[in-house]
């Protein structure tokens, strides 16, 4: 097959995958008719109990009465509420990612001389095999950057005299390298992407052992390595709020279900990130800028309250931005009345859109948080309220830090690696069994027709 024809779709394809699609599906009814939780959850947004985590709490309803009723939402880690931790140290003007990762691994707050320590050591990690980048990252760029990350990933794989040895010091010691190594993977790959396909300039900065990811990042995507302090601490917690949301989140439920196979930590963050890519994962908040931009353009007053709900009433019905029938950003499996994320987010957001002067822009996204449940409420029937979901805010932000769309999705990764280190030690941790859930075979069954007999 000539390298030309492999993405070709064919006729021969188009028939094939239409056999395939009604082959996949299941009448809806039978779904209720045996008490089938889709996604592993119920109508209401409460999934299915699985497992247990010591790691993380995301709270979203209480009981009153025997009646489970929604409430603002709450994100424990380790028992720390995260808006705690968030106001702990951006009172004290310090970074946060690296003593919250430290929280999530090892079940305490580091003292001064622990989260010390444990800083140097993130920063000696962050160092790539010799000639990784040239003969790994810059051959063959891939235009997605998860694609790149989850390749490179795997590729370190044989630069490691003990991938496959999964007792808890060498998976420890593999997931602090790789949580030192992520902002290099992603930041690299685009570089290297933008040179070869778009004409620009390929320039590899070298990180410094003595900065925080927040600023490492900034540090080796910008040409000039300048960023303002603001910029450096809004992308700290940023990766503070994404670097864990449960055990249930879909790519952690990954991290649990392929370590329990006993598998390299190479594999297991691989696929991670390829559940990570999913639009309906970590890629929306890309959706949520896309979405504003096409409104922005659309609307003729940014401030006229019916001008903007005909807009998101459009989007529902399909006749606006990309016609799927979503307001993206808005919306979650689990909280209803309010997504603490969003919540802490919001504050600081506000902030740097004054010092990058989009303050029009910011009344905008507050007035669409504002306006969106409202028109979901008409339009649609829903089981529990919607609000917005910490992805409504993060992609304006990465668009106000001037960050790439491609890369929007890696710095999640680059922020959750820490949370799915976390679930992969407590996986080994436990030894459990391979997770292995059921599923009810619904096919009548059928008698064998010889070759020359069958239609």
């Amino acid at each position: 097959m000539e390298h030309d024809s492999i993405s070709k779709i064919t006729p021969e394809i188009i028939h094939l995958a239409e056999m395939s699609r009604n082959a996949g599906i299941i009448e809806q009814e039978l779904f209720t008719k045996y008490d089938v939780k889709r996604g592993l959850r119920d109508l209401n947004g409460k999934g299915v109990l699985a497992g247990l985590t010591n790691i993380s709490d995301v709270r979203a309803s209480k009981v009153v009465n025997g009646e489970q009723i929604p409430i603002h939402g709450d994100l424990f880690y380790r028992g720390y509420n995260v808006k705690d931790l968030v106001s702990g140290f951006t009172n004290d003007d310090r970074f946060g990612f690296e003593e919250v990762t430290y929280l999530l691994l090892f079940d305490k707050l580091p003292n001064k001389e622990e989260l010390a320590s444990f800083s140097r050591l993130l920063g000696e990690y962050r160092t790539l095999p010799t000639s990784f980048v040239r003969d790994i990252i810059m051959k063959a760029p891939s235009k997605d950057m998860m694609n790149t990350l989850a390749r490179s990933v795997l590729t370190l794989y044989s630069y490691d005299d003990r991938a496959d040895d999964t007792s808890i010091p060498n998976v420890l010691r593999q997931c602090l390298q790789l949580i030192s190594l992520f902002p290099l993977l992603s930041i690299y790959g685009y570089n290297a992407y933008k040179h070869y396909h778009d004409g620009a300039s390929f320039f590899i900065h070298s990180p410094k052992p003595e900065l925080s990811t927040a600023e490492t990042i900034l540090h080796i995507l910008r040409p000039d390595s300048r960023y303002t302090p603001l910029e450096a601490k809004i992308l700290d917690i940023a990766l503070v709020l994404h670097m864990e949301h449960g055990g249930g989140n879909n790519s952690s439920f990954t991290t649990h279900v392929v370590t329990s196979s006993m598998t390299d930590t190479y594999s297991v963050i691989a696929a991670a990130i390829g559940s990570l890519k999913g639009p309906r994962h970590g890629g929306a908040n890309i959706k949520v800028v896309g979405m504003f931009e096409d409104m922005m353009s659309e609307l003729s007053d940014w401030e006229d309250e019916e001008e903007v709900s005909a807009y998101l009433a459009r989007l529902l019905n399909k006749e606006a931005f990309d016609h799927a029938g979503l307001i993206y950003g808005v919306g979650h499996a689990v909280y209803s009345k309010s997504d603490p994320r969003a919540v802490i987010f919001k504050s600081f957001v506000e902030k740097l859109s004054v010092e990058k002067g989009l303050e029009k822009e910011f009344a905008l996204y507050s007035l669409v948080e504002r306006l969106a449940p409202e028109v979901i409420a008409k339009e649609r029937k829903i089981y529990k309220g919607v609000s917005i979901n910490v992805d409504f805010y993060s992609g304006f932000v990465y668009k106000m830090l001037n960050l790439p769309y491609e890369l929007y999705t890696p710095i999640f990764a680059i922020a959750r690696i820490s949370g799915w280190s976390a679930h992969r030690l407590e996986e080994l941790a436990n030894n459990g069994k391979i997770i292995r859930p059921a599923y009810k075979p619904i096919h009548e069954d059928l008698r064998y027709k010889e070759l020359d007999k069958r239609k």
